[in-house]
């Protein structure tokens, strides 16, 4: 079972600069975690303007502290999403991924979350909703157009379950990803965002080989709202249950705890959750 943290879980300095990549991987491997999630954000180390020769920097420490850099994750597209009903800023985030795609090419990542659009979000509010069916057209269209970059830098677009009234049950997604047609498209499952809506054991099943990473993270299914997320092991999410169905899928990639915003502790906390987790195995 390959062990990941997430870059966000990372709490920030005490002067509010984020934390240094390169001590977050250190930290990470002498913690017992053998990857490490890059986030391309807005700003920063791993941004939309890291050049290759600062990308290929950190993936040169990446593999002198022996951690791999498996997969990346981005919020960009909660503020410029592929469904969005104007089509110059679903322009820009497709422009946007597939920057990201070449980002995470150089620091030698192979599968990138991705964000397809969103109906709504609970935490966009200044986001109208928009119809299903044409978020659905456009989200198709947005995959059709990265294909060619994706397949052309190696990294697989990993569609994640998410808060965004999108894709909401297993066939849905298993349909989404089925009509491309192409190994470059693929789900990223996120444990803890199905439970407000679904049991993650039936979607794992329902998915199977299209898996191709995982987070982990866990919710209270009788708080319903974002308060519901808690530490690994401390919601209802039926973990035991969960691996075996990873197990019959046969699913053996990354588990990465997803920590967001990143808070004192939460590092050290989730790796001792995953080891615990990884006794389900």
């Amino acid at each position: 079972m390959k062990k990941g943290i997430n870059y966000w879980a990372f709490p920030a300095n005490r002067d509010g600069t984020p934390a240094d990549y390169l001590e977050a991987m250190r930290h990470a491997k002498d913690l017992g975690y053998d990857c490490f999630e890059v986030t391309v954000d807005q700003s920063g180390t791993v941004s939309l303007d890291t050049t290759r020769s600062q990308a290929e920097k950190v993936r040169g420490e990446a593999d002198r502290l022996g951690i791999e850099l498996a997969t990346s994750a981005s919020g960009l597209a909660w503020g410029e999403s592929p469904s969005d009903p104007d089509p110059e800023v679903r322009g820009k985030a497709i422009q946007n991924y597939k920057r990201a795609l070449e980002v995470s090419s150089w620091l030698g990542v192979k599968t990138m979350l991705y964000l397809p659009g969103m109906v709504s979000a609970v935490f966009v509010p200044s986001f109208k909703p928009q119809p299903y069916e044409k978020v659905y057209e456009w989200a198709r269209e947005a995959v059709q157009s990265l294909l060619p970059s994706a397949e052309r830098l190696d990294v697989r677009l990993a569609v994640e379950n998410v808060w965004n009234r999108f894709l909401l049950s297993p066939l849905e997604m298993r349909y989404f990803i089925d009509s491309f047609e192409s190994e470059y498209v693929g789900s990223y499952f996120d444990v803890g965002n199905v439970l407000a809506f679904g049991h993650p054991e039936d979607w794992i099943r329902t998915l199977g080989k299209r898996i191709m990473a995982v987070h982990l993270k866990d919710f209270r299914v009788n708080v319903g709202n974002l308060d519901g997320f808690v530490d690994l092991l401390s919601g209802d999410v039926d973990y035991p249950e969960v691996m075996k169905a990873f197990r019959e899928v046969g699913y053996n990639k990354t588990f990465t705890a997803e920590i967001v915003p990143g808070q004192t502790g939460a590092v050290e906390k989730a790796i001792a959750a995953i080891k615990i987790i990884e006794t389900y195995a």
